[in-house]
This record gives C-alpha cells, sequence and structure tokens, in this order.
C-alpha cells in the first residue's frame, strides 16, 4: 500500500492511498469550512449548501446527477460537520473519472435554481423537526449550546427553521466564493487506484480555481454551566460534557484512553457499575471528539426520571476515583488495546482511509502515520490518566438533561454542581472502586 501527495500550483492537494487488493475506489473532496464558520445571519448555510449541491448544475439536472453516479454502479453523498464539508462517492475502478467530474460539477456549477431552493429548504425544515422528536439529537445540541454559547461551534449545525427560510441564492454563491478555496480544499482517493490519473483529473477539474486570502476564523470559547428540556420523553437522557484536548495536543490520545476504559465497551467502568451492578440504565457510554482549537468528553445515558440523581453521583465518583488512584493496570490495557484495534481495523476501510488522508491534512498539513498513531496510544499510562482525570476537576460541567419534564431543569443543575471545581475537592465518592 502506497500513500502519495500532490500539491496543485493553485493550493488544491490531492492525496491517494492505493490498496491494490480491491476492485473499488473510495473518494472525495473535503473542504475546510462547517458550520463553525458560519456568521450569525449564516447559521445552517454550511448544511444548505451542501443540499443544494445536488440539485442541479448548468448542465445536468437533479435527476441527471444520480442517473450518471448509478450508471456506473456508484453511489454518491456529502456531509456537513463543525469545520469540514465533504463531498464523497464510491465506485468501481476504473470509475473514479466519471465520479471526480460529477463532484466538481455539483461544486462548482451548481445553479441554485429559486424553485429547487423552495423545494429544499422545506426538506430541510423537516429534518429539523425529525432532530427535534430525537432524543439524541436534542441532548446533544443542548449540551454544545453551553458549552460553547454564542459562538457558531455550540449552534445545532442544521440551522433553524427561521434562518433556513431567509436563505436566497446571492447567500449560497457568496458563501461559496469566500469559503471553497483552493487551499482549503482536498481531493483524496483510495483503494484501486493509480495517484498519478488522480491528479490528472483533479488539475484538470480544479486546476482553475485561484487564490485567493481565507478570513480568520474565531477560538473557541468553552464556558460550561446547565440546560434542560422539558419535553417529555419515555426516559429522561443525561449528558455531561467537559473540555478536553484539541485534536493536535498530545493529550488528545490520553482523552481517547480515558474515554476508553470509562465508558467505551462493555467492560468499560461506567458500563459494569452503572448498568451491570446497580441496574439504573440499558445504555451508557462516553466519547471524545476534538477539532483544531478544542475538544470535549461527554458521557450519556438514558434512565427514569427518578434515578437521575443516583446515576451522575456514580458517574461523578468514577471520575473521582480515576484522579485518586488512576485506573488499574488490566483495565488500562484493555481501553488501549481496544483503541488500537479500532484504528486498525478502521483502515481496512477505502472510505475510512481517504476520510483520514483529508482530515490529517486539513487539521495537520501532514499524514500521521499509523505507527505514530498506536505509538502515542502505547504511550499513555495509569499516571497521564490520573492526571488527565485530576485537570477536568478544575473544569466546569456542560450538563443537559431532558426527559424529566419540568424537573429537568433542577436535575441538570444538581447533576453540574456534581462536577463544580468547588464542588469537585469532596466529590462524591459513591461508586467509586
Amino acid at each position: 500500500m502506497t500513500t502519495e501527495l500532490t500539491t496543485l500550483s493553485n493550493g488544491v492537494r490531492v492525496a491517494t492511498h492505493r490498496m491494490p487488493n480491491l476492485e473499488t475506489v473510495s473518494l472525495g473532496v473535503w473542504v475546510a469550512v462547517g458550520s463553525r464558520h458560519e456568521r450569525d445571519d449564516q447559521h445552517g448555510l454550511s448544511h444548505f449548501l451542501e443540499h443544494m449541491a445536488f440539485k442541479g448544475t448548468k448542465s445536468r439536472s437533479a435527476r441527471m446527477i444520480a442517473e450518471t453516479i448509478e450508471s456506473v454502479g456508484g453511489d454518491l453523498n456529502a456531509a456537513t460537520g463543525l469545520d469540514t464539508t465533504a463531498y464523497y462517492a464510491r465506485v468501481l475502478k476504473g470509475d473514479e473519472g466519471v465520479a471526480l467530474e460529477l463532484i466538481a460539477d455539483i461544486l462548482l456549477n451548481s445553479k441554485f435554481a429559486p424553485e429547487d431552493l423552495d423545494r429544499e429548504r422545506v426538506v430541510i425544515q423537516q429534518e429539523i423537526a425529525s432532530t427535534d422528536d430525537s432524543p439524541d439529537d436534542i441532548i446533544f445540541d443542548l449540551m454544545q449550546s453551553v458549552a460553547f454559547p454564542e459562538q457558531a461551534i455550540g449552534r445545532p449545525i442544521l440551522g433553524t427553521k427561521a434562518s433556513v427560510g431567509r436563505f436566497r441564492a446571492a447567500d449560497l454563491s457568496g458563501y461559496l466564493d469566500e469559503h471553497y478555496l483552493p487551499e482549503a480544499i482536498v481531493v483524496s482517493a483510495a483503494g484501486a487506484v493509480h495517484h498519478d490519473e488522480i491528479v490528472r483529473h483533479v488539475e484538470a477539474l480544479f486546476g482553475g480555481l485561484t487564490q485567493r486570502r481565507r478570513g480568520t476564523e474565531s477560538l473557541a470559547r468553552y464556558r460550561g454551566g446547565s440546560t434542560a428540556s422539558a419535553k417529555p420523553f419515555e426516559q429522561s437522557h443525561v449528558l455531561i460534557g467537559l473540555p478536553s484536548p484539541s485534536c493536535l495536543e498530545p493529550a488528545f490520545y490520553t482523552a481517547q484512553v480515558f474515554s476508553g476504559l470509562l465508558g467505551g465497551g462493555m467492560s468499560s467502568r461506567l458500563f459494569q457499575e452503572v448498568r451491570e451492578d446497580r441496574g439504573l440504565c440499558y445504555s451508557i457510554y462516553s466519547t471524545v471528539w476534538g477539532v483544531k482549537d478544542t475538544g470535549m468528553l461527554a458521557v450519556h445515558a438514558a434512565t427514569g426520571p427518578e434515578m437521575v440523581d443516583e446515576l451522575a453521583a456514580v458517574v461523578a465518583g468514577e471520575f473521582a476515583s480515576l484522579a485518586d488512584a488512576g485506573p488499574t493496570d488490566a483495565e488500562l490495557l484493555r481501553a488501549k488495546a481496544q483503541l488500537k484495534a479500532g484504528l486498525l481495523m478502521a483502515l481496512e476501510s477505502s472510505s475510512v482511509n481517504a476520510e483520514q488522508m483529508a482530515r490529517q491534512l486539513l487539521a495537520q498539513d501532514r499524514f500521521v502515520a499509523m505507527s505514530e498513531l498506536i505509538d502515542e496510544v502505547e504511550a499513555v499510562d495509569r499516571d497521564r490518566i490520573r492526571d488527565f482525570a485530576g485537570s477536568l476537576r478544575s473544569e466546569s460541567a456542560s450538563v443537559a438533561v431532558i426527559g424529566s419534564g419540568r424537573k429537568s431543569a433542577a436535575q441538570a443543575a444538581r447533576v453540574a454542581a456534581l462536577f463544580n471545581p468547588v464542588a469537585t475537592g469532596a466529590m462524591i465518592s459513591k461508586g467509586s472502586r
């Protein structure tokens, strides 16, 4: 397997990873722009633009776009995140030129017809409505809003029904011109690819883009606090978030191992203590994510309204136990083994390879070798975990609770108090080992 990188004269980067045992190619265009780059009057515009890319170009209708990719047995999709937007496809070997030409067409030649805009805004408003029926979507949006208040990074990626209702073709064209710049674009492909051929296609399709100065983005400012929704659900959902290292910091790998041993699997502390030993919930897990300037560690569980406080106290106790004594050698080895296995197994997928190369280039301006990632994971020891857990004691949590009706707000405040820097010196040890 061979990984190669070429930078065109205008700044567009082309990355390939050849996997000779495959008969397919996963490829796409990743752009360094997402919801966090939106001004207040642009809330939801990154996602709206991603949708509109599929609604017709100067030479293709929406139907023709679908028929073009499916005529070669491929599929085409897109996704909007906090700091990236991706347009990607998977095709059979030999059809990568078809996929790249189609992606280039929808990015460079979309027509944004008024009737298409009107139809798609209704589709997105229905998508927003569907998230209002999903407790998982609601609670993560709530936590993000209290973690990063009054900032684009703290707002829902989809926008609001009102903001989506205001967008016009000029807004989309202006946003495209402002952010879809050659130096912000990575074209990445993995599978049955030949680097020189991909570069030739990309040069022909994107080589005409002209360099322009990119604007600066404001750094995320974490605050924390508690929030809630009184909307009724069958269960109460609790989400506890704490600031975590960015993806550029060495401590990011410590945070990942910490998350794994805390709530990353059936042998994790939270699964065993909260579910198996106490029967307080069906599902509980922890997760961690990071962008270039910030990150979040979060614990999510769903339980009965009457058990929220007990469950949160057990979670707080496990944080305290890890800060005081650190993990056992056995659980540390298990967490690292899970993380390493996940990294290595994922790379058997051409889609994961293509996305990983693009994200590494956009975040770090280089490829990060798997051996380097494994070395970082292996370097995490008990002291690093204990120090990381201890550092969380000085941070205010971001807590969201939904499903407890009018009790949700008071529950959220009580849960947040368990992780308050003033209180963590005497953090409840219930559930500690």
